[in-house]
């Protein structure tokens, strides 16, 4: 025999003799020592040995108030998470689908009272809407400037990680939201059955200011692995967008290492910092790769893996509110192209990039170089879809709406510019407060 079984046999003999033999024992020093013996201690009221019918019935009423209790509080926590979002309508919906004795609940009424408040308190915004476009980011500053053939190409085209997100920071503090292209304008049909394009009235909250930012032709050519710098877009066990890269000691880690991992991670820090979901744009070309991949060789034995890998990756940024913009399949000036030319640029993007990304109506000429306005060049550009065409300039922001189009500046944020055009960011953030110190 057991010695627990013979310690439970013992104390049992007693109980049963200091109830037989009434020498002083309580009954609540009984149901204690009995409940000690048998393991429900502390489970039920006054430590009787079993669960009476009374109390399981408040059991059962304490269980059912605290399920209903968890429910209410996650119906609140996702109506303030849209707030957050600025989603004000949908939070209001959320909340008002509550049935039952919580309809009433203080928390819901105040909260649906204080989400219609502030979606009545947005106004059309009126002004300029900036649009930041920046290159690939630096994550080793030590690896990327060691002074070889590669640091002052890195330094002067690049921006570090560290920059970025001190931009990031004083944006936000500055009262800059982030909006979708798509919502600054779109196409409307009127009664006649005639579709424009038709500049939309976008309402902010009270001090806030629209922004775009965005990362221009993202293929990660000409990034020595190992040089402290991100060489691939990938999917982490989540299905999330991170950036692969190979740290000092040869391992290769999925993180925020460039700027699409590091903006949805700022987001998710800020859910103020998005106008509804919105994030960025990201430009891809085509010949020199996309995230990362070979997409252009045939011969590669893993072209189909790369095709399938970057159509998940496209998949996963725009669901999570990224848009995915063209940047020509050479990334060439388009102004230096024939019709012809760029008749066959924009055909053979549209065949072996554009079928992996799905459809975009976003595009980024190369290195700023226009099409003519009105041309048959912006005609073939506005029949294959393009809706929404960004150019370059330094320090400037500028925007019109055209027959079927709008066109959008964007400026660049690279290491020369910061560097020798700081003022071209003024009123946006101070290049001496977020340059970095390793440049």
């Amino acid at each position: 025999m057991q010695l627990r079984q013979m310690k439970r046999i013992v104390l049992l003999a007693g109980l049963l003799g200091c109830v037989g033999f009434s020498i002083g024992c309580s009954r609540s020093t009984i149901n204690y020592q009995i409940a000690e013996s048998i393991g429900t201690l502390g489970q039920y009221e006054n430590n009787e040995p079993v669960e009476t019918p009374k109390m399981a019935e408040e059991r059962k009423q304490r269980e059912a108030a605290q399920a209903r209790e968890d429910e209410l509080q996650a119906q609140l926590d996702e109506a303030e998470t849209l707030a957050k979002g600025y989603w004000y309508e949908q939070a209001i919906d959320r909340l008002q689908s509550i049935t039952g004795e919580d309809v009433s609940d203080p928390r819901v009424t105040q909260a649906i009272e204080q989400y219609q408040q502030a979606q009545d308190s947005l106004t059309a915004y009126e002004g300029d809407i900036a649009h930041l476009c920046f290159p690939g980011l630096i994550e080793d500053t030590m690896r990327a400037f060691d002074g070889d053939d590669m640091s002052y190409t890195y330094s002067s085209t690049m921006v570090t990680t560290k920059e970025f997100k001190a931009i990031l920071e004083v944006l936000y503090e500055s009262g800059y939201v982030l909006v979708d292209i798509h919502n600054i304008a779109h196409d409307e049909t009127d009664d006649r059955g005639v579709t424009t394009m038709e500049l939309q009235k976008l309402m902010l909250p009270p001090g806030k200011k629209p922004i775009i930012i965005s990362q221009d032709n993202l293929n990660y050519a000409g990034i020595k692995n190992g040089d402290g710098i991100a060489t691939r877009l990938v999917l982490d066990d989540e299905g999330k967008v991170k950036a692969l890269y190979t740290d000092e000691n040869g391992h290769d880690l999925k993180g925020d290492y460039d700027l699409i991992p590091i903006l949805d991670s700022f987001v998710k820090e800020h859910p103020d910092f998005s106008m509804r979901g919105a994030k960025g744009i990201v430009s891809v070309s085509g010949s020199e790769g996309v995230f990362g991949y070979q997409v252009a060789d045939t011969t590669v034995t893993s072209y189909e893996q790369n095709r399938n890998t970057v159509s998940e990756i496209a998949d996963a940024l725009i669901s999570s509110g990224w848009s995915i913009a063209c940047a020509g399949y050479s990334h060439s000036y388009m102004n230096d192209m024939s019709l012809e030319g760029l008749e066959s640029d924009i055909s053979r993007w549209l065949t072996e990039v554009g079928n992996q990304v799905g459809k975009v109506d976003v595009l980024f000429y190369p290195y700023g170089a226009e099409v003519e306005y009105p041309s048959d060049k912006l005609t073939y550009l506005l029949d294959s879809g393009f809706q929404y065409l960004c150019g370059l300039w330094g320090d400037t922001d500028y925007m019109e709406i055209g027959d079927g189009y709008m066109r959008q500046t964007r400026r660049f944020v690279d290491g020369y510019t910061l560097e020798n055009a700081p003022q071209y960011f003024t009123g946006f953030f101070n290049v001496s407060q977020i340059l970095d110190e390793d440049r």
